[in-house]
């Protein structure tokens, strides 16, 4: 079994140029699957509103789901490095922040949090860091600014927006987080960033720059399949081999082959016999 990584091993791949394995999921099962593959971190985003819960968006997830579902990720991968994205709200103000990421580090069972924003969380991310949480921070296309932006939109498109992302990175450095996160946005922009910045970087729909790339569990097993980002490469279709196995469950339900014999319990022929004699003087 591989050394579960620390939060000093981050900066140091980050260092060596190593790359690390990095997949979002939510609950036991994908989390067992991707600690048995050897991905290196699992993060609970709070992505897991529209893969498991439905939602057009991330903002309805509360502390309290995200500490239940990191819980089961923490059952199905123990070993593995865990990070929780705390939800939308939950860090409005430097004390509130501190309170739900605190929360967050002791009845989760994660290893670190990751809040979303730049230059202007830099008072928040501190406080969280200061308070002795791990923390990382989010820049390019931020979930919780889905209206602002006016939807899932990639970010980066000019040399100004790129600025302004890159500045935001350095904030989150300097404000004391272990590291961030870089979505959506050109590959020359998330490497602009990556170089501006020792602290360890993870990367989805950014290219290759980064310490660490990042898919959503459920879009690389092809298990969520109402939209596909163009960034996502599906591993799998599970959606297609569930769907058709519900399929012949019920044909099989339908048509009598299921359950048969091999699936049924059977008494002891002796004790079948004894039941049956009785339930027969019962009707006499």
């Amino acid at each position: 079994m591989r050394a579960k990584l620390t939060i000093p091993d981050l900066a140091e791949k980050k260092r060596t140029g190593e790359r690390l394995v990095m997949v979002a999921v939510g609950e036991v099962l994908t989390a067992a699957w991707a600690e048995r593959a050897g991905v290196d971190i699992v993060g609970v985003g709070d992505s897991l509103g529209m893969t498991l819960y439905g939602h057009e968006n991330t903002l309805a997830m509360t502390v309290d789901h995200m500490i239940a579902h990191t819980r089961a990720v923490r059952r199905g991968a123990p070993n593995t490095m865990c990070f929780v994205s705390m939800p939308y709200g939950s860090y409005a103000t430097p004390d509130m922040a501190v309170t739900n990421a605190v929360r967050l580090m002791k009845e989760s069972g994660c290893d670190a949090v990751k809040l979303q924003g730049g230059r202007e969380k830099f008072d928040i991310i501190k406080a969280v860091a200061d308070a002795g949480v791990p923390v990382m921070s989010h820049v390019g296309l931020l979930p919780h600014y889905v209206h602002k932006f006016g939807g899932f939109k990639m970010q980066g498109r000019t040399a100004e927006a790129a600025l302004e992302i890159i500045d935001n990175a350095r904030a989150i450095e300097e404000a004391g987080a272990i590291g961030l996160e870089i979505e959506a946005m050109p590959y020359e922009v998330s490497k602009a960033v990556d170089e501006a910045v020792d602290i360890f970087t993870f990367s989805i729909g950014a290219g290759a720059a980064g310490t660490a790339q990042m898919l959503n569990g459920y879009d690389l097993l092809g298990a969520f399949d109402t939209f596909k980002p163009k960034f996502a490469k599906r591993y799998a279709n599970m959606a297609d081999v569930a769907v058709q196995a519900f399929s012949d469950y019920a044909d099989d339900v339908r048509t009598g082959a299921f359950p048969d014999e091999d699936h049924s319990y059977q008494m002891k022929p002796d004790e079948a016999q004894r039941l049956a004699d009785i339930l027969r003087e019962e009707r006499e």
